[in-house]
């Protein structure tokens, strides 16, 4: 191999293994519902979609039957496994579930996936992920852990928000705030009508402060996605051999434009 060729060969190799790395940074596991609100004049039946994926990017990944997947009204923890049906997302596997909305109050649906293995970044992937879904006028508890491992309890009510307000929320992880905290923050660019100048925008990054409380103002209506990463106080097994898991504290939060006559 002459000399050319191999510099050729090990700057693909050198651009590929960058490349890789900051799509590996860049997974969300999704849970979005057709509705972050339900009105009285609203049809009760929301539908949620559970995936995984680069949502920026539109780029899908298998997610396999979650491990959980439930409801939290008032208090009350509901399983909705058995609702689930398999459905494609983004060309991979993903799931669905319709849930009728029967009384006034926050509804907080949530997601424990199976482990994912990342060969990337040579490490197991748990995305603990939540949504807010407030109905029929009643917004008490929007602010309330619904105890997972990890998660995000929101500071700012995680609805009825608008383009541009600030997003504020607190890290938690075995229920303590974590400080120094890296949140990766993503638009579900639907479609993909939205382009990122360049590769640094397509995730933003912020961290929490010395209480695990972290902001972003956010630029435009959609879906947004908030990931708060920590490594795991435990390692899983693969081929015979101790691997590190990453826990992600994923929530999603709806933003609308404003309306003008």
């Amino acid at each position: 191999m002459n000399q050319s060729l191999f510099l050729r060969l090990l700057l693909i190799s050198i651009i590929t293994l960058q490349l890789n790395s900051r799509s590996a940074n860049a997974h969300f596991g999704i849970v979005i519902p057709s509705a972050s609100i339900v009105t009285q004049s609203d049809k009760s039946i929301i539908q949620l979609t559970l995936s995984f994926a680069h949502p920026f990017e539109q780029k899908g990944m298998n997610l396999a039957r979650p491990k959980s997947f439930g409801v939290v009204h008032r208090g009350k923890q509901s399983s909705l496994l058995p609702h689930l049906k398999q459905v494609k997302s983004l060309g991979h596997l993903a799931w669905q579930s319709n849930y009728r909305i029967r009384q006034p109050g926050i509804h907080t649906f949530y997601m424990e996936p199976e482990p994912y293995w990342e060969q990337a970044e040579d490490c197991f992937i748990i995305h603990y992920t939540k949504t807010v879904v407030a109905a029929f006028g009643d917004d008490q508890g929007w602010d309330r852990e619904i105890g997972l491992k990890t998660e995000i309890v929101p500071v700012t009510r995680p609805f009825a928000l608008y383009a541009h307000n600030l997003f504020q929320g607190v890290v938690k992880f075995n229920g303590k705030p974590v400080p120094s905290a890296k949140v990766e923050i993503e638009y579900y660019n639907n479609q993909k009508k939205a382009q990122a100048p360049n590769e640094y925008m397509i995730t933003q990054i912020v961290k929490t402060d010395a209480n695990g409380l972290f902001s972003y103002a956010v630029p435009e209506p959609g879906w947004w996605g908030f990931s708060a990463l920590n490594r795991a106080d435990y390692q899983l097994t693969l081929r015979g051999e101790k691997k590190d898991v990453e826990l992600g504290a994923v929530i999603w939060v709806q933003f609308n434009g404003w309306k003008t006559r």
